[in-house]
């Protein structure tokens, strides 16, 4: 698979998804409000998903609908560009509720036999 293959992109923000619930399993907001490295971790663990959907050909992301590719784009250009006024509450509710169901959604679009 090309380097740029939109599949390459898809699996990126799966693994980037899956490492950000990773480092966040077991933990609380206040422990993301507390622990720099993890903030600054899933932070760009975030904007990397963000990056890559940015990526995806229109022609893919009508395959998946169900995907906010808008809003991922706009999670990652609000956390690159506003660095500095980053709300933990916003990004834990990315974390706890937007990231799962997005990579559920990812993980069926990835699914053998989807087309």
């Amino acid at each position: 698979m090309p380097k740029h293959d939109p599949t390459v992109r898809l699996l990126h923000m799966r693994d980037f998804a899956r490492k950000a619930l990773q480092l966040t399993a077991g933990k609380t907001r206040a422990h993301l409000e507390s622990d720099e490295v993890l903030r600054l971790a899933v932070t760009h663990l975030l904007e990397l998903v963000g990056e890559a959907a940015a990526h995806i050909p229109q022609d893919v992301q009508e395959k998946y609908p169900a995907v906010p590719w808008p809003k991922i784009v706009s999670m990652r250009n609000r956390l690159i560009h506003g660095y500095d006024s980053v709300d933990n509450a916003i990004l834990w509710d990315a974390l706890t509720h937007n990231i799962p169901e997005l990579l559920r959604e990812l993980e069926a679009a990835l699914s053998p036999g989807r087309e």
